[in-house]
């Protein structure tokens, strides 16, 4: 039996969705599942709706502790109360964000598959850093975060790391041990039962650990 942690998951909302449905499927995840931060992932250019959507999410997640991260839109964090941002640009805007919202805020960043863009947004002030996709696909071709990279960094970096972006159970069986969140969103939205879709990605998880 292994003694390795398993990594936590970070679970990303979808980049829209009916307001009158989500809540409750919303719910019913952060019931059933142990998530340890809720990123909204909204690519919406109306503010507006950004903001309806954004304070739903956040009393049902706050309701039960969980930290809520927007991505990008670093402008609301204050304003809608949330636990800080994820930033996609890589290091670039990374220590200009900590600065405007301090030091007790999450600041995360998205690095792709780049060592040095994950070295230099650590140094930084990210508090955590995200790699990916995993694999790239038709729909998301380009580069994409190897095994080789995690391997490296849990082991030379401190910083708590993601891997996020087309994760399958062959995945997991290498990701596990050399990541500290498992980033899951689109894989569960599209499904009917997203809560069971979960437990199939941490049943996975469950069953590597014993191997």
């Amino acid at each position: 039996m292994s003694t390795t942690e398993l990594p936590k998951i970070y679970l990303a909302t979808p980049s829209q969705f009916d307001r009158d449905k989500f809540p409750d499927m919303l719910t019913d995840v952060l019931a059933k599942h142990n998530v340890a931060c809720l990123r909204l992932d909204f690519k919406s250019q109306n503010e507006e709706d950004v903001i309806r959507s954004a304070d739903i999410c956040r009393e049902i997640a706050h309701r039960r502790d969980i930290p809520v991260v927007i991505t990008n839109h670093v402008h609301l964090v204050a304003k809608l109360g949330l636990d800080g941002v994820h930033l996609e640009s890589g290091a670039r805007h990374v220590r200009a964000v900590r600065k405007q919202l301090g030091n007790a805020a999450i600041v995360g960043s998205f690095c792709q598959d780049s060592r040095h863009e994950g070295i230099t947004a650590g140094e930084a002030g990210a508090d955590y850093i995200s790699f990916g996709p995993v694999t790239t696909t038709l729909l998301r071709s380009g580069k994409s975060a190897d095994i080789g990279l995690f391997e490296w960094w849990s082991e030379m970096i401190e910083i708590p790391v993601i891997a996020e972006g087309n994760i399958t159970g062959h995945h997991l069986q290498e990701l596990t041990p050399v990541v500290d969140f498992i980033g899951v969103g689109e894989e569960i939205w599209h499904c009917d039962n997203p809560a069971e879709k979960l437990a199939v990605i941490l049943q996975n998880m469950l069953r590597i650990d014993a191997v």
